[in-house]
């Protein structure tokens, strides 16, 4: 399963992405809005896990965003 990490906080994207990768996901991390938008649009993710606050665009700006376009890949918002 392929995981995309959008979450600028990097303790927490760190340990999130440890955790993930011990469990055997393979993880994506983006720290900005705007690239995260752009790597969920590729389509190749699983999961979506998506902080609120980032810096470019929000966390609700980027799933509202990904829904307009089609995309249905699931969402779980920190």
């Amino acid at each position: 399963m392929r995981v995309l990490l959008i979450e600028d906080e990097k303790r927490m994207a760190q340990a999130l992405c440890e955790l993930l990768r011990l469990e055997k996901y393979e993880v994506d991390h983006f720290e900005n809005g705007l690239e995260g938008l752009a790597a969920i649009e590729s389509g190749v993710y699983d999961i979506v896990i998506l902080d609120v606050m980032l810096p470019g665009m929000n966390g609700y700006e980027i799933a509202r965003q990904s829904r307009q376009k089609g995309i249905r890949t699931p969402i779980l918002m920190l």
